[in-house]
């Protein structure tokens, strides 16, 4: 647990697009985003902030049902695509009545509403139990990308609109002199760099970003929505921000390929620090 003062990140999710567990992603983990930040004292009142819903979700919410079942977060999801939102129905504390989950999405207003998407997808014949069983005192905020608003903690969270299909949100969260900047799933333009994204993560503590493919793969994925290990380097080293992560990692990536891309990150951009189940770094 965070102490007071303090900012602290854990990773219960790190993969992109399917959970892929087994014997070869062990080391780095095989659920998809999912990643708690706790600004000093959660169980002081609302200190807890989530950041995607995927099947890391579930873990967390097992490990919060140790610490007596009930919550008190904002889940801020970058988008709805399936493996971001995929644990909501397994997340143990929203069947908690005394459980309190602020939900935001800055990706789908005007023609869609997160309540909507998210029950639609708790419905039949997709899944047994609808949203309406979770006990939890629910709010769903739609937002644009772009504003800025504050969160339970106190903390203020800034946002930007990501190149992703059907749309996506970079957060910035900014708490205690501290910026913990959140930025998946997006694509770079080659050549160039999105002066969104740098001026977001402009000399942030830590930088979390959508680096599925390596330069070499990329080519064969244009226009999936996602970017490199290599392009989240030179935003990095561009923006001087204090850590780097490399984040939402590819299904195809075993342990093996995995501390590949850590060593050439890490060549890359010294301070760099490669997403795992179970990674906690604090500030």
């Amino acid at each position: 647990m965070a102490e007071v003062g303090t900012v602290e990140v854990r990773f219960w999710g790190v993969r992109g697009s399917i959970a892929c567990p087994g014997p070869d992603t062990i080391v780095y983990g095989g659920n998809t985003s999912c990643v708690e930040v706790t600004c000093g004292d959660p169980d002081g009142g609302g200190g807890r902030i989530i950041l995607d819903a995927g099947t890391g979700l579930r873990p967390l919410g097992n490990a919060l049902g140790d610490m007596g079942g009930a919550v008190d977060a904002d889940l801020l999801l970058s988008h709805t695509h399936i493996d971001h939102i995929v644990g909501m129905p397994f997340f143990g504390p929203a069947y908690c009545p005394d459980s309190k989950l602020r939900m935001w999405a800055g990706h789908l207003k005007p023609e869609r509403k997160l309540a909507d998407v998210l029950c639609a997808m708790m419905v039949d014949p997709l899944f047994p139990i609808p949203m309406d069983v979770m006990a939890a005192d629910k709010s769903f905020n739609d937002f644009h990308a772009g504003e800025t608003f504050d969160v339970a903690c106190g903390a203020t969270v800034r946002t930007c609109a990501l190149n992703h299909p059907n749309g996506a949100t970079g957060y910035r969260i900014e708490q205690g002199g501290r910026a913990i900047c959140y930025v998946t799933d997006t694509e770079h333009v080659e050549g160039t760099h999105d002066e969104r994204i740098l001026e977001m993560i402009d000399g942030a503590d830590l930088f979390i970003y959508d680096t599925t493919y390596t330069d070499e793969e990329y080519p064969s994925h244009v226009g999936w929505g996602h970017s490199t290990w290599q392009e989240g380097a030179a935003l990095a080293e561009i923006a001087n921000v204090g850590t780097y992560v490399p984040f939402h990692h590819d299904p195809s990536h075993d342990d093996a390929a995995m501390a590949q891309i850590e060593t050439g990150a890490k060549a890359r951009f010294e301070n760099t620090v490669v997403a795992r189940e179970g990674l906690t770094l604090t500030f």
